[in-house]
């Protein structure tokens, strides 16, 4: 009976001594609004048509200047959100999209991709190079507050991810 009663004894010292260290090492969530960098999670709605404005121009530039495919994007339909902020509060405000897009060869192929806000040199404001050292923690300043008028737009194509720099199917680029 003792030999029991010393086991539990043990085994609820073990998990107590784990319960505190992973309590430890958690970290708090704090909004990526209340950070140094203040977002307003304000970004373009998936069918923004700067949105897809952004996506078919730097698909084209790609596809002519390094894979010589003469592929564009006609446009995009069925096009809906698949999340906001999926990845949680504390970080980057993003919203996650998927469309299906109909090329100039006649395939219709689907295209993840997300909108996420003040990316800087990755986005639509190519003066914001500032906004970009800020986003990426290199430089960091507790009075900036985003104006939430530069964005970013990164996105894969299903069968045109050569390089399966967002994995199989885009995997990489879904929430």
């Amino acid at each position: 009976m003792r030999l029991n009663s010393l086991c539990a004894a043990g085994a609820l010292a073990a998990i107590v001594g784990v319960a505190v260290i992973c309590a430890a090492q958690a970290r708090p969530l704090t909004p990526a609004e209340q950070r140094y960098a203040r977002w307003q999670a304000i970004v373009p709605q998936c069918a923004d048509s700067g949105v897809i404005g952004t996506i078919q121009s730097r698909f084209h530039d790609r596809e002519a200047s390094y894979w010589n495919s003469g592929l564009d994007i006609n446009g995009l339909d069925n096009i809906r959100e698949t999340g906001f902020r999926s990845t949680g509060v504390d970080y980057i405000p993003r919203r996650y999209c998927s469309a299906k897009a109909v090329m100039t060869d006649q395939k219709v192929r689907e295209i993840y991709y997300t909108v996420g806000e003040d990316l800087g040199m990755t986005g639509t404001d190519i003066f914001g190079s500032v906004a970009q050292s800020v986003t990426l923690g290199l430089l960091t300043s507790r009075t900036w507050v985003s104006t939430a008028t530069n964005w970013g737009v990164d996105w894969c194509i299903v069968g045109l991810d050569r390089n399966y720099a967002y994995g199989l199917n885009c995997k990489a680029a879904r929430p």
